[in-house]
């Protein structure tokens, strides 16, 4: 078991992220469109603007005015609001509120990609980073056979690392941006 988890630049942030299962998720439902820092100080923020992070109260409330709040803890406070709720939700609903339940039960890497991708808000890329944290960080082997081979925030282990990983990241994008627009043909021509 890990201490921390170095995505963000508070030590309280990484200490809850790797100590409380249901931050993990937040943090990843939250790591769309905004920094890996922002959406893992995420839930420390939200858990002290409303009080908890416990999964069956989360569910109940309404969060729309602590992600609003300024600073907002997401660009789109309205419908991350929603999609931390629903998640909250879903854990509370199908595992009694224990997040830790949808991999330390799980029997086999595929039982854990489902329950993984029955996540609201958690596609195919999401899966995989998910997996590499639970696989690198906390050693749970039903998650191994899920890790890509490209790096992920599993690889992350130390504030270098994680400025590395953004690094490759940005780089990997513009070269995605610039192969797409060498693919399209120029206007007039088809």
């Amino acid at each position: 078991m890990v201490d921390r988890l170095h995505f963000t630049d508070s030590d309280e942030a990484n200490e809850l992220v790797a100590h409380d299962p249901l931050a993990l998720l937040i943090g990843f439902a939250l790591d769309q469109q905004v920094t890996v820092q922002k959406a893992f100080e995420g839930p420390l923020v939200l858990r002290e603007r409303v009080g908890t992070l416990d999964a069956r109260a989360l569910a109940e409330m309404d969060l729309e005015p602590a992600f609003r709040q300024r600073p907002a803890i997401h660009r789109f406070p309205g419908s991350m609001a929603r999609r931390v709720r629903e998640l909250a939700a879903h854990v509370a609903d199908a595992y009694e509120g224990e997040a830790a339940r949808i991999w330390t039960e799980a029997t086999s890497p595929d039982e854990l990609r489902a329950r993984l991708e029955a996540l609201p808000g958690f596609g195919a890329m999401k899966v995989k980073a998910l997996a590499a944290v639970l696989a690198r960080r906390f050693g749970v082997a039903t998650a191994e056979p899920l890790v890509p081979s490209h790096p992920t925030l599993g690889d992350v282990d130390s504030p270098e690392a994680l400025a590395e990983y953004q690094a490759g990241k940005r780089a990997h994008k513009a070269k995605m941006r610039s192969e797409r627009a060498m693919a399209v043909p120029p206007s007039g021509e088809s």
